[in-house]
């Protein structure tokens, strides 16, 4: 009778106890769900267009599963790596057969070493070489990805020959996976696209009814491989920070009736400088080809400042070798005399000839060349293909204040020489001297916020605003123009999305579910058996033990 009461039990109870006892183990469990999820900032590779030429990374969303360099096999695997450890053979193999890259950057790139910084701008220059179909993420290290990327590189390798078959398969149903998922908005393209430049003036008097011009340029946004990370402390945060001084020490000069130069000095702080200058071009386009013509149109010359502190040399990039007794050639000849004075910094001249067959320009200042200015770019540079002049590598923690300040005496002096006429006489002392914490402050300022392009549109950005307010406090006739790319035939184009957030699950392989499903099925199988044949297996159980009392 027991036995009726029993199999009852397991039939019609049994089921619902089920139910609810098995979520309160699950709920009183020790494992904590919420320890298998994490969340990261992350930053996105660039994403634009220039003179119909697509660059970097169409794709923007993720939701794979996590891979290292070597485990990674197919489209539906994101390779999560160590820039360090990522090689150029190793990511055009990703290119094209990974479904997406996840890529931790250091926390500080200032603690690299020489090797792995020419490293990581080589790979940055590889990158951006062509576009690319899978999407590509860069995440600041934490102790926690770095937990992560470890237990990502347990994975064995579909191809890992050296192991067994069941050493295999039991390695990849006991090791813990990771999902990799990021939903940004979709990367469209942006439509309110407004490149600024900032202009100010410092005019000087007029001898017999004409007054010359020089022209100080020096492009602010920055580049690297992702806009957010694109600090650009010398490239070109020193050619603004210069150029700023340089306006502070002749707005005080010019304030003076016995030190007013004889030169009219424009400055320009251009938008647009790393894809292709087209701030400067639009600037150009509105002063030239007006109406009521343009002070620029007399230039003497037009200097560009562009990466002025990686090296103690300096050089004067020019497209066409100045005339001798050009104002161009008299300022080469003050900057040598002044280099003289300072022995440490050697002054040489560049001779490149602007290649109008290339699509990109080599320097700031063969836009200027182009349309018949005399023009010549002052760089710490000796070549244009110098990859420290778009990397994430160019941050404040990597740059030299004191050779900064040697070359903005230098270039100060031999313009205060050309402008007066006193060749060979040292105008920037006492009280009157470069400012070593103006020009601090202003890197400072530079170093510690991303400038790409894409940031900094619109015509009321906050960095803009800063630019036209101290061109405010020293420079006369303030303005700002904009360059907005053709709406049938764009020379650039921009796209959303520079940053999101990566959600990173830990999972069970593809592989675990299968054989928990399997196992599972038997269990449940075996549970119904029990319930439904309860009095069969009790008959057979009580027939062998009554059979072995018996004997």
């Amino acid at each position: 009778m027991w036995i009726e009461e029993a199999e009852e039990l397991f039939k019609s109870y049994f089921p619902y106890y089920l139910f609810i006892v098995l979520p309160m183990f699950i709920i009183i469990s020790p494992i904590n769900p919420v320890s298998a999820a994490y969340e990261f900032p992350v930053y996105r590779m660039q994403h634009y267009d220039l003179h119909g030429i697509a660059h970097g990374c169409r794709s923007a969303s993720v939701n794979l599963e996590a891979r290292s360099l070597q485990s990674w096999g197919t489209s539906r695997h994101c390779v999560v790596t160590r820039i360090q450890d990522l090689t150029v053979d190793y990511f055009r193999n990703i290119r094209g057969k990974a479904g997406a890259l996840l890529i931790i950057f250091p926390e500080d790139v200032s603690v690299l070493s020489h090797e792995e910084k020419q490293h990581l701008m080589m790979l940055e220059d590889v990158m951006l070489a062509q576009e690319l179909n899978i999407p590509v993420y860069f995440v600041t290290w934490t102790s926690e990805l770095e937990k992560i990327a470890t237990e990502i590189s347990t994975v064995v390798s579909t191809d890992d020959r050296t192991k067994s078959a069941s050493e295999a398969l039991f390695a990849s149903v006991s090791a813990n996976g990771y999902q990799i998922v990021i939903n940004p908005r979709n990367p469209s393209p942006k439509t309110d696209i407004k490149i600024s430049s900032i202009q100010g003036n410092l005019a000087g008097y007029a001898v017999e009814g004409k007054t010359s011009t020089i022209a100080i340029v020096a492009h602010y946004d920055s580049f690297g491989i992702a806009p957010d990370l694109s600090f650009g402390a010398d490239s070109n945060g020193s050619g603004v920070a210069v150029l700023l001084e340089l306006m502070r020490l002749f707005s005080i000069l010019y304030s003076d009736p016995k030190t007013h130069g004889r030169f009219n000095i424009i400055f320009l702080l251009s938008g647009g400088g790393k894809l292709n200058y087209q701030g400067s071009k639009k600037w150009l386009e509105d002063q030239l080809d007006s109406l009521d013509g343009s002070i620029i149109q007399d230039a003497s010359y037009v200097m560009c400042l562009d990466t002025l502190a990686s090296s103690d040399g300096l050089y004067m990039h020019v497209s066409k070798p100045p005339k001798e007794g050009s104002p161009a050639s008299v300022y080469f000849k003050e900057l040598k005399l002044a280099a003289d004075r300072q022995t440490i910094i050697n002054v040489e001249g560049v001779h490149k000839k602007i290649n109008l067959a290339d699509d990109l320009l080599a320097w700031e200042h063969e836009r200027f060349s182009i349309r018949r200015l005399p023009a010549f770019t002052l760089s710490s540079l000796k070549s244009h293909k110098d990859l420290l002049r778009g990397t994430v590598v160019d941050t404040y923690e990597n740059f030299n204040l004191e050779r900064l300040v040697q070359h903005t005496q230098l270039i100060a002096e031999a313009l205060a020489s050309h402008i007066y006429n006193v060749s060979g006489s040292e105008l920037f002392g006492g009280s009157l001297q470069v400012d070593k914490t103006y020009l601090e402050a202003w890197m400072k300022f530079l170093a510690t916020q991303p400038r790409s392009a894409q940031l900094l549109l619109g015509k009321d950005n906050a960095l803009i605003t800063f630019f036209k307010d101290a061109f405010s406090r020293y420079g006369r006739d303030v303005r700002i123009s904009h360059s907005t790319p053709d709406k049938r035939d764009p020379d650039y184009m921009f796209y959303e999305v520079t940053r999101g957030t990566v959600n990173i699950y830990s999972v069970k392989p593809a592989i675990f579910d299968l054989i928990l499903t399997m196992i599972i099925i038997l269990y449940l199988g075996i549970v119904y058996l029990v319930i439904q044949k309860f009095s069969s297996f009790y008959n057979l159980a009580c027939s062998l033990t009554s059979k072995k009392k018996v004997t």
